[in-house]
């Protein structure tokens, strides 16, 4: 996308400097109103918890036909809090799939989201050219777009993503520091999204409450059936059971490959 001017604020000094040092960005501001002047696209990717405070500061700068969206990783409140920006202001929903469990300027990647999908959220009235923008926008930097309202978003990452780093903390939580020291690889990649910053995960966890719960009860109906098959002794059930996975999520790996998809 040629021509365009990038401008950041952040509210760490440190970040700011760093930004600066890195060449992130045209400009960056200490001042988040001036940051967003004249922006015809403003992207929040600070922790969701800080939204609906930003939506209130940043309305009285931004410019007719601004398109304001963010990354987060849930849609249904920030849509809500969203209707305090001003009428004339454009927000959709984004959500690109891409990263890992690091955060931080230092981790950028020049592929981070080549082949990742990313889900536009948007309710039953849109406006058409925020909407192509941002397909563009993330289709120039690599993405496959796919696009849904808020609440279907909402419970389909509480499955894929929500609910993962949930039974990843769980597991690492259900071992003693000691056993933890003879883990091998297995435990390793399994755990590995536990690594997440508790204060980005907080605020994921407590704005999709409802759907995360519910797929904690279904994860624990799966763990029952495993648990009933084993105090039996049913090495066939048993055996089903764990096939059944293994088919699925080869199936889904077969798919990831066939779209080129970046899997690490």
């Amino acid at each position: 996308m040629g021509g365009v001017r990038v401008v950041g604020w952040g509210h760490r000094r440190q970040t700011r400097e760093k930004a600066r040092e890195q060449g992130l960005c045209d400009d960056i501001f200490e001042d988040i109103g001036q940051s967003v002047e004249g922006a015809d696209l403003v992207i929040l990717a600070s922790p969701i918890g800080t939204f609906e405070e930003i939506f209130k500061k940043i309305g009285g700068y931004l410019g007719g036909e601004t398109v304001v969206t963010d990354v987060g990783s849930t849609k249904v409140l920030p849509h809500k809090w969203a209707k305090k920006l001003p009428r004339t202001a454009h927000y959709i929903g984004s959500h690109p799939i891409a990263g890992s469990e690091q955060r931080g300027l230092e981790f950028a990647r020049d592929d981070l989201f080549e082949k990742a999908n990313c889900i536009l959220t948007y309710g039953k009235k849109v406006d058409a050219a925020a909407l192509k923008l941002l397909r563009q926008f993330w289709r120039e930097l690599g993405c496959d777009v796919y696009e849904m309202g808020p609440a279907r978003h909402d419970r389909l990452l509480a499955n894929v993503s929500h609910l993962p780093h949930v039974a990843a903390a769980a597991l690492v939580n259900a071992s003693a520091d000691e056993d933890l020291k003879m883990a091998g690889k297995g435990f390793m990649d399994t755990s590995r999204i536990a690594s997440g910053p508790a204060n980005i995960w907080t605020d994921i966890v407590t704005t999709n409450p409802e759907n995360i719960c519910g797929g904690i009860d279904r994860l624990v109906g799966e763990l029952n059936k495993i648990k009933a098959a084993i105090l039996k002794k049913d090495a066939k059930r048993i055996g089903s059971l764990l096939e059944k996975a293994r088919a699925k999520r080869s199936k889904m790996i077969e798919f990831k490959l066939k779209k080129k998809e970046i899997l690490s």
